[in-house]
């Protein structure tokens, strides 16, 4: 081979070695409305809002905006997006739901004072999407809720004005404010073990919606900034980053191979 030849090979193996460390960014975009789901089998590491796993658990924006509840200063919100994140573990699902906040409102107890808080919700059958305000009366959706108040509660409700707490709530919660900004993680088993009640499923995505209240601006029950329907993405995918590295593996030694047939086919064609 001439060394003109050799040098061509050598760009284009280099151009390959680029084109698959680089190209699989391109092509792993996330789906619009996929909130990525992490899984480990070590629970200990999901520990607070700050374990080994929040850090290999890629966080989503969710835009919010006022829900545009029918109630005095409905439209009146201030938080316009969320970053969550979501990891499962073998039977356990943790939601970690972090929004700017430039006050830390913790209390309820006087005139036309109220917490900050935030809500998660989820279908009740995890195989039907509700109507994304509070659910209706055939297709309820529950709801994980937070408030700076110390208050945590494990809600049901069919359609707005319709809430009713759980007696026996299985939730956790774990809360900090920290430079101007909440951070609040839930977790709770994936069974629902009782009727209305979510079951986690594992081998296929489920809806997710989140409110969020600015305690500091008054908002309180249909006051507040709601998300779209999102989904975690609990199914199987197509196999992630390292299937996509295969890919462009095998293409850029289809490339490599072609070049060098066709560097052989003009030099015997020119020798001819």
């Amino acid at each position: 081979m001439r060394r003109s030849d050799l040098a061509l090979v050598c760009l284009l193996g280099l151009a390959v070695l680029a084109a698959t460390a680089v190209a699989p960014a391109f092509v792993e975009a996330r789906p619009a409305y996929e909130i990525p789901v992490h899984y480990t089998v070590d629970d200990d590491a999901v520990e607070g809002d700050d374990g080994e796993a929040w850090n290999r658990a890629p966080a989503a924006t969710v835009p919010l905006s006022s829900a545009g509840a029918n109630v005095p200063g409905g439209d009146d919100t201030t938080v316009t997006e969320a970053s969550v994140a979501v990891v499962r573990t073998e039977d356990r699902l943790h939601v970690r739901v972090s929004w700017a906040d430039p006050s830390r409102n913790v209390s309820n107890d006087r005139v036309r004072s109220f917490a900050d808080a935030v809500a998660v919700q989820f279908p009740a059958n995890a195989s039907n999407r509700p109507p994304i305000a509070m659910g209706s009366t055939d297709n309820p959706v529950n709801v994980w809720y937070w408030s700076g108040a110390n208050a945590s509660e494990e809600l049901l409700a069919g359609g707005p004005g319709t809430t009713t707490r759980f007696p026996d709530s299985t939730l956790s919660t774990n809360a900090t404010y920290r430079d101007g900004r909440w951070t609040v993680t839930f977790s709770r088993a994936l069974d629902g073990a009782s009727a209305n009640r979510t079951t986690v499923p594992t081998d296929r995505d489920l809806d997710v919606a989140i409110a969020v209240w600015n305690g500091g601006n008054m908002e309180r029950s249909g006051q507040k900034a709601a998300s779209e329907w999102y989904y975690l993405a609990l199914g199987p995918g197509p196999g992630g980053p390292p299937y996509e590295v295969i890919l462009w593996t095998v293409a850029g030694i289809a490339i490599v191979a072609t070049t060098l047939v066709t560097i052989q086919g003009v030099r015997r064609t020119r020798g001819a």
